[in-house]
């Protein structure tokens, strides 16, 4: 969100007289899935303005006030320009975070889903949020690999993939390169894919309602 406009919290949207510009590039990207989850989960009013052609666009048109705000992915926003120099002159701030969990390094922004607790948001929602936003408890690059793996080998395989992500030499290297190392275990992905796969016909009914908006 452009810090000169009035909105300092998703409260504050809450609140808002009017609706607020949003940019996106067409229905059904996560530039526009995301802005109309927290519209319709936490009664926000957004208008969302599709037809950018990418991100660099949507950028320019946030420097030139045609929007007021939009979406783009954590890894993205802490990774590259423009975005750690808007927060550092102060262009912009950052009101929700779409992950389960709080970013560390914005440990002051709060999630959807402590949103969605905080203004008590329908269990059927809730459930529609967790399914949409799976997709982000994968990381940035799940790897995987073909089905029938025996147990021994998974194991091995999982056992050096973090070894390798506790590596000094690969974490120093990954400091100069700026990429941020979050690594999601092997059991963990598992677990959400299960999650995922398991949803009753309601929600899935939910979430092709939604996604043909």
């Amino acid at each position: 969100m452009r810090a000169d406009s009035p909105y300092k919290t998703v409260e504050d949207l809450r609140q808002a007289p009017e609706t607020i510009r949003c940019s996106t590039t067409a229905v059904g990207t996560s530039s526009y899935i995301i802005p109309k989850l927290l519209e319709e989960t936490l009664g926000l009013r957004l208008s969302l303005v599709t037809g950018y052609a990418g991100g660099a666009e949507q950028d320019l048109a946030l420097e030139k006030g045609e929007v007021q705000c939009r979406a783009v992915t954590t890894s993205t926003f802490l990774g590259r320009e423009p975005y750690p120099s808007w927060l550092k002159k102060g262009f912009v701030r950052i009101l929700v975070q779409i992950s389960r969990k709080r970013n560390p390094r914005l440990p002051d922004v709060p999630t959807i889903f402590e949103l969605m607790d905080q203004y008590k948001t329908p269990e059927r929602d809730k459930a529609l949020v967790g399914v949409l936003l799976a997709a982000g408890g994968f990381g940035n690059s799940p790897i995987v690999s073909s089905p029938g793996i025996p147990a021994d080998q998974i194991k091995i395989l999982r056992e050096a993939f973090n070894r390798t992500l506790r590596d000094q030499g690969f974490l120093e290297e990954a400091k100069k390169r700026a990429w941020e190392i979050r690594p999601v275990k092997g059991e963990e992905l598992e677990s959400l894919a299960n999650e995922v796969i398991t949803q009753s016909s309601q929600i899935i009914e939910s979430l092709k309602k939604f996604l043909g908006k």
